[in-house]
């Protein structure tokens, strides 16, 4: 029979083999290690045979007593189902004890994110004058207008920036464009004169579109700190995150708001299905909902054909 921590290692092996992010890692080993845990100390449970969907809705239970919020118990169960699907993949299993187990209703998700004028504010709290606050400037206003995850940024390199659009590379390793807007552009033309007149005498061995001071890529830890002290600059409000996420919600609140519709939302964010992007558009205030469907009005956009 097989252990299980034996074949968690090699689960997360093959995560890196697919060259899955650091942070997804991170949470696939934390998550089935504190489950694997529970299994040994609580149900005497070491190998993967003895696993059944009974004892995963015990440790659901569990985390409900804990007084887990249904968001963070899907979040888990996720990490679970991706380590027994590959072990259904392997052929370690024939039966995959995650199928019956359901999901925690989560409710209403209400994001609570920037205004606008926090939004231009914190684009104005660095100035295009030395390289860091040339480079902060530039990032702020790239996850404004591209809605790109933190690790996007950080991978993005200087070949991905085309033209008219911008490549990114997302969970999974999937690609996507997002467009360049004029006043972006605009960013990136002064942004780029000044990186490549502060890196012309030093030797780089990185090609990525963001650098450190030094020439290294940037890490999600040092983009969080630089929308963190935005955030403090611009004075936003205390019970608003100021992190990349945050701006990711804003982004996506301000495109459903300006028309867009949730479908080629769903595809600019990267996201698989729309049902994440949804919780989005539940966010948005009523009265806001009522301008949104007077720009649509089937009536006001009707072609006439005639008297």
């Amino acid at each position: 029979m097989l252990e299980l921590n034996d074949i968690l290692k090699e689960f997360l092996f093959d995560c890196e083999v697919k060259n899955y992010s650091k942070r997804t890692i991170q949470s696939y080993k934390n998550c089935n290690a504190l489950f694997h845990n529970y299994l040994k100390q609580e149900l005497k449970i070491e190998k993967l045979e003895e696993v059944q969907g009974i004892h995963i809705k015990k440790y659901l239970k569990f985390m409900v007593q804990k007084k887990s919020k249904p968001t963070y118990i899907n979040g888990v169960l996720k990490t679970i189902r991706a380590f027994f699907k590959y072990c259904i993949q392997e052929e370690y299993i024939t039966k995959n004890p995650t199928e019956k187990v359901g999901w925690q209703k989560e409710g209403k998700v209400i994001i609570n994110t920037f205004t606008s004028t926090e939004i231009l504010k914190m684009l104005d709290a660095y100035k295009f004058t030395i390289y860091l606050n040339a480079r902060n400037k530039m990032l702020i206003a790239f996850l404004i207008d591209t809605g790109a995850r933190n690790n996007e940024s950080c991978t993005l390199l200087k070949q991905d920036v085309k033209e008219r659009v911008i490549l990114l590379r997302g969970k999974g390793n999937k690609e996507r464009q997002v467009s360049i807007s004029p006043l972006l552009r605009k960013y990136m033309i002064r942004y780029e004169r000044i990186r490549d007149f502060y890196f012309k005498d030093k030797m780089i061995k990185h090609n990525n579109y963001f650098l450190s001071n030094t020439g290294l890529p940037l890490t999600p830890e040092t983009i969080e700190r630089v929308v963190r002290e935005a955030g403090k600059r611009a004075g936003v409000r205390k019970e608003i995150r100021c992190s990349p996420h945050t701006i990711r919600h804003w982004y996506a609140q301000e495109q459903l708001r300006n028309g867009l519709d949730v479908y080629s939302l769903s595809r600019l964010l990267g996201h698989e299905n729309i049902t994440i992007t949804k919780r989005y558009l539940q966010s948005i205030k009523d009265e806001d909902i009522i301008d949104l469907s007077l720009k649509t009005s089937p009536l006001m956009n009707m072609k006439r054909g005639g008297k």
